[in-house]
């Protein structure tokens, strides 16, 4: 596969621990901003009382779309992660260049130690 094979998995088969998009990752970066990016979408749709329906019908983005990368299923491609952004009118892509480097030597996303209110 070009570029290696770590796109071959889906971003939560990194899941190391814990539950998604909350979980600890691999240090794959790439599946731990698409973590963050589940996460900040899977929040912004909360704090609007947004369906995946009605997100959906405000972006232009297939609703099934919306699910898989809700999921983890599915690697996001850019003009779908504007599109949801613009709708929702804040940044989903995550500062990851800016997070902490582990013990590893690798950048690893804070995972917040608790779930916004009405998350399981």
């Amino acid at each position: 596969m070009p570029g290696g094979t770590r796109r071959g998995k889906k971003p939560h088969e990194y899941v190391v621990s814990g539950d998604w998009p909350y979980a600890v990752m691999d240090s794959v970066r790439q599946a731990q901003v698409g973590q963050a990016v589940a996460r900040s979408l899977s929040e912004a749709m909360g704090r609007r009382g947004l369906s995946a329906n009605a997100l959906a019908e405000a972006s232009d983005v297939n609703r099934q779309v919306i699910s898989n990368i809700l999921a983890g299923t599915v690697w996001p491609d850019m003009f779908t992660l504007a599109s949801l952004e613009e709708a929702l009118d804040e940044m989903l892509w995550p500062r990851h260049a800016e997070w902490p480097t582990g013990d590893d030597g690798a950048r690893h996303q804070p995972i917040p130690s608790h779930r916004p209110s009405g998350k399981g």
